[in-house]
C-alpha cells in the first residue's frame, strides 16, 4: 500500500501499457483501458481511464503485490513539475480528500504536461 505519511514513488519510467495487463485484467471494471504505465526496478504505477493503480511488488520472489487504487474522482488538486536542465525529473503531486498527498518522481523522459492533461480531462 503507498505510504500515506510517505506517499512517494520514485524514478519511474515509461514503459509499454499492456506489459501489466494480465496482472490488472481481474482488477478492471467493465470499460476500463488501460492508457499509460510507469515502472521502477519492482514497483510500477498504471493509469487507467477511471483511475491510478500504484503496485508495490513485495517479497523475495515478487509474487505478493499490494494494489492501491486512487479513484481520479476523489482527487481534489494536483500538480505537476516539467523537468529542466540540472534537474531531469518531473514530478506529480496528487492530492485526496482525507488522506493527503501522494507524490510520483518521473525521469526526464517522462511527459508530465501529458499526464497532467489526461488528470483534468478526468477531473474537470
Amino acid at each position: 500500500m503507498i505510504d500515506f505519511n510517505n506517499g512517494s514513488y520514485i524514478k519511474l519510467s515509461i514503459t509499454d501499457p499492456n506489459k501489466f495487463n494480465e496482472q490488472l485484467s481481474p482488477l478492471l471494471i467493465e470499460g476500463e483501458k488501460t492508457i499509460s504505465a510507469y515502472n521502477t526496478i519492482r514497483d510500477y504505477v498504471v493509469f487507467t481511464n477511471k483511475r491510478i493503480i500504484a503496485v508495490n511488488v513485495q517479497g523475495i520472489t515478487g509474487k505478493k503485490k499490494d494494489f492501491t487504487s486512487i479513484p481520479y474522482s476523489k482527487i481534489q488538486t494536483f500538480s505537476v513539475e516539467t523537468a529542466g536542465h540540472f534537474d531531469l525529473d518531473s514530478e506529480l503531486e496528487i492530492y485526496i480528500s482525507s488522506i493527503g498527498k501522494i507524490k510520483f518522481e518521473f525521469k526526464g523522459q517522462s511527459n508530465i504536461i501529458e499526464i497532467g492533461q489526461m488528470i483534468s480531462s478526468y477531473i474537470l
